[in-house]
């Protein structure tokens, strides 16, 4: 019998950073959106191929792995469409890759495990996604959920309808009314409108060409969902689908939408040998599960179990971006950590509300944006991202800013 091994030398755990992110423009689901004639893998081609060409400094070689996400996997989303896409996207054939699904956090969780893979010294850059095409893959397609979930009374039946559970969450909490959530969902319109017309939306925007059988080839080059000018008394008429009555609308919740994110991720020193530029250092990250039929208030025990292994506290934190699948949900996390619905810490550009939400796109959308603000911001050095996900859980991470000067944040 051979001897075995020797232990593997300890290793320090390497400081991860984000180098960059980037999108497409976020399309209405749907025959007449900007996207309907348009691939699901083609769309993560744009990003990656947009990714290299910001950053010629890092060769193709370079990268060690290509993780992207998609919730329906199947079709033009499936075929380990990390490992698909990059051969599409010209990376080298000896650049490896997969696919991931978390449901909505499935970017954030794509950049959650390839960034352990770095600081575990197994890459030192890599590409990290997603992408939905929710006009050809509505949530849900083709699943077969056993029907134990509901003989045994595992989750209530609500909990496979999101937007049934965010009408739950309006029950378990009365005091977050459709009123707060209108004027959540406003506020969110209104803060995006006002950081498109200041140019801080395009940075993050790659153009994509489109072709329509009946109007030919385009380019989208802006997000398709926003409603610019939207009012509360046009929010207060809309009707609710998910319940009679109910509180959650077409205008306090993100839309169905299509969509891809990417970012590159790099080990920090692998980072300076190359010349890429950092954006933001990985702090930490957690996930959690709730109960699946309030899956909204996820973010919540993420949060904190990511403030508590991180050693910080929520006073420490100068910037969030919390998706925003559905108003309430937001709120929810809000007021849990006395945060008022208007500081201005939170989602400063708005969010998915106005911008869309291709679910397992979304996570890298928050950080690229995150990383924005940063550069803007010297005086905040931490901020998170953070969303709910479905069937009952939360992703958070958290960053930090490289530009801090030394300030209270």
């Amino acid at each position: 019998m051979a001897a075995p091994a020797a232990p593997a030398a300890s290793r320090a755990v390497r400081n991860v950073v984000f180098v960059d992110g980037v999108r497409t423009p976020f399309g209405k689901a749907g025959p007449k959106g900007i996207y309907a004639e348009t691939r699901a893998d083609d769309l993560v081609v744009k990003v990656i191929r947009e990714l290299l060409r910001r950053h010629p400094e890092l060769p193709p070689e370079r990268v060690d792995e290509v993780a992207v996400a998609a919730t329906t996997q199947i079709g033009d989303q499936g075929l380990t469409i990390g490992r698909t896409a990059a051969i599409l996207a010209g990376l080298p054939k000896s650049v490896p890759g997969y696919a991931i699904d978390r449901m909505c956090a499935g970017a954030m969780t794509a950049v959650t495990t390839s960034a352990s893979g770095i600081a575990f010294g197994a890459y030192d850059v890599v590409i990290a996604g997603g992408v939905e095409h929710m006009g050809r893959h509505p949530m849900g397609e083709g699943v077969d959920p056993n029907p134990r979930f509901l003989a045994d009374k595992l989750v209530d039946p609500s909990a496979l309808v999101m937007g049934q559970t965010a009408e739950n969450l309006h029950d378990r909490f009365p005091h977050l009314t459709k009123e707060r959530a209108d004027a959540y969902a406003v506020a969110s319109q209104a803060k995006y409108d006002a950081a498109l017309k200041a140019g801080k939306i395009s940075a993050d925007l790659v153009p994509v060409a489109v072709r329509s059988a009946e109007h030919g080839w385009g380019l989208a080059t802006a997000d398709e969902p926003p409603r610019p000018g939207t009012t509360m008394e046009a929010l207060a008429g809309l009707k609710t689908p998910f319940r009679p009555h109910g509180r959650v609308t077409p205008g306090n919740a993100a839309g169905l939408n299509d969509g891809a994110t990417g970012a590159i991720l790099a080990d920090e020193a692998t980072a300076v040998e190359l010349g890429l530029p950092v954006a933001m250092r990985l702090v930490g990250y957690s996930f959690a599960g709730v109960d699946p039929e309030v899956m909204g208030v996820g973010p919540v025990p993420a949060t904190e179990k990511a403030l508590r292994r991180a050693g910080l506290t929520i006073d420490d934190i100068g910037l969030f971006e919390i998706n925003e699948a559905f108003a309430v949900q937001v709120l929810a996390f809000l007021d849990h950590f006395g945060i008022a619905d208007d500081d201005p810490r939170v989602n400063p550009w708005g969010g998915a509300i106005a911008c869309g939400h291709p679910l397992a796109s979304s996570g890298v959308r928050l950080m690229t944006q995150l990383a924005r603000h940063f550069a803007e911001r010297p005086d905040v050095r931490y901020g998170i991202t953070t969303m709910c996900i479905g069937i009952g859980m939360g992703g958070t991470v958290i960053w930090e800013n490289p530009h801090w000067n030394g300030g209270d944040k």
